[in-house]
C-alpha cells in the first residue's frame, strides 16, 4: 500500500458489553523487547520499534496489548515509552497480562494472591503508568483455588490498579467456572477473551465463543494470521529469526496440513481478486465474526500495521467466506 493509499481506521468498538471504547485493531507488543533478555532473542528493540508503533497510532490503533513475561519485562517497559512518547494516557488503552514465571523461588509465578499482588505492582512499574486498561490472566492456574484468584484480581480492580479484568487461552468450562465463582461472591468478572482463532485454528467456535457471546465477554484473537502462514503462499518460506527460533509457535498448526493448504491456496484466491495482501483477506474474516471485539496484530514492520488496518474496511461475500472456511478440517486444540 502506498503512502496516499493509507486509510486510518474511522472505527471505535466496544471490548464486550463494556462501556469500555477500543480500537477495530490492537497492536500486540509482544514483538518488541530487548532481545537479550529473557527468550525472545528475536525481540524488536525499541529503537526499531519506535516508527512502527508511531504508525499503528497514527493510523487509529489506540490499544495496545503486552505481558510481564514478554522479554521479561522489556515488553513492558518498551510499551511505556513509546506510548508516553506518542499521547496522553487517558487516550489510550494498555493491556497485560499475568501467570508465566517472572523471577525463580516461591510465589514467582501462577495466579496465587501473592503472585498477582506482587506482578500488577511490577508491571505498573515497567509501564510507566498508574493503571492498566485491562489486566488478563495469560493462563488458567490449576495449582490454585479459583477464588483466590477471582478475588485478588477484583481488589487489583478495587484498588483502581486496573480498569477491567479478562481472561486468555483456557478450556471453555475453567473459563465458565471462574465466571461462577465471580458472580457467585460479588466479585469483579471477566470483560474479555484472549484466544488464539484464525482460519487454520476455528475449535473455539464450538463453546468458547458462544459462551462468551452469551454472556457480553469480547474476544480479542491472537494470532489471527496463525504465525504468518495466512499470509504467504503455502510453498513461500517462512523462515527468519522468530519462525526459527520460536519453540512455542513449532507445536502450532501442525494437524491435518492438507486441509491447511487448501485453506491457505483459498485466501491467496481470495486476495488476488480483491487485489489486496493475503494478510488483509485472513484479518477480515476474523473481523467480521460477531463474537470478535478486535484481532491483535503482531507487526514487526510497517507494512504489517497497513495490512491490519485496510483489513477494518474490507468486506467479504457470504461465497468467498463459505470458500475460506470449507476446507476447515476439526482437531485437538493447541496453544494452552
Amino acid at each position: 500500500m502506498s503512502e496516499h493509499e493509507k486509510t486510518p481506521l474511522s472505527g471505535t468498538t466496544r471490548l464486550g458489553a463494556t462501556g469500555l471504547e477500543i480500537s477495530d485493531v490492537v497492536l500486540g507488543m509482544m514483538s518488541y523487547g530487548e532481545p537479550e533478555r529473557g527468550s525472545q532473542s528475536w525481540s524488536v528493540g525499541i529503537d526499531d520499534a519506535r516508527p512502527i508503533v508511531r504508525r499503528a497510532h497514527e493510523a487509529g490503533i489506540t490499544t495496545f496489548d503486552t505481558a510481564n513475561v514478554y522479554s521479561d519485562g522489556s515488553s513492558e517497559e518498551i510499551t511505556g515509552t513509546l506510548l508516553k512518547e506518542l499521547a496522553p494516557r487517558e487516550d489510550v488503552q494498555v493491556f497485560t497480562k499475568v501467570f508465566n514465571r517472572m523471577r525463580p523461588g516461591r510465589n514467582g509465578a501462577g495466579l496465587s494472591r501473592a503472585a498477582i499482588m506482587h506482578e500488577i505492582d511490577a508491571s505498573l512499574t515497567r509501564l510507566g503508568t498508574d493503571y492498566v486498561d485491562l489486566y488478563q490472566i495469560h493462563r488458567f492456574d490449576p495449582h490454585t483455588p479459583v477464588e483466590e484468584t477471582m478475588e485478588a484480581l477484583h481488589d487489583v480492580v478495587k484498588s483502581g490498579k486496573a480498569r477491567y479484568i479478562g481472561a486468555s487461552s483456557m478450556w471453555a468450562w475453567q473459563f465458565a467456572e471462574m465466571q461462577h465463582v465471580a458472580e457467585l461472591h460479588g466479585w469483579t468478572r471477566f470483560v474479555s477473551m484472549q484466544d488464539q482463532y484464525n482460519l487454520l485454528e476455528r475449535e473455539e467456535e464450538r463453546e468458547m465463543h458462544p459462551f462468551c457471546a452469551h454472556t457480553g465477554v469480547g474476544v480479542i484473537p491472537w494470532s489471527p494470521l496463525a504465525r504468518g502462514k495466512l499470509t504467504r503462499p503455502w510453498d513461500a518460506s517462512g523462515s527468519g529469526p522468530r519462525s526459527d527460533a520460536d519453540a512455542f509457535g513449532k507445536t502450532l498448526y501442525r494437524q491435518d496440513e492438507d486441509a491447511n493448504r487448501t485453506i491457505v491456496e483459498t485466501v491467496q484466491q481470495v486476495a488476488e481478486t480483491h487485489g489486496v495482501s493475503m494478510a488483509q483477506v485472513a484479518l477480515a474474516w476474523v473481523m467480521a465474526k460477531d463474537a470478535v471485539s478486535a484481532p491483535i496484530i503482531g507487526a514487526t514492520k510497517a507494512h504489517h500495521v497497513d495490512d491490519a488496518v485496510a483489513a477494518a474496511s474490507l468486506t467479504l461475500s457470504d461465497d468467498e467466506v463459505a470458500s475460506l472456511e470449507s476446507a476447515y478440517t476439526p482437531r485437538t486444540p493447541s496453544g494452552f
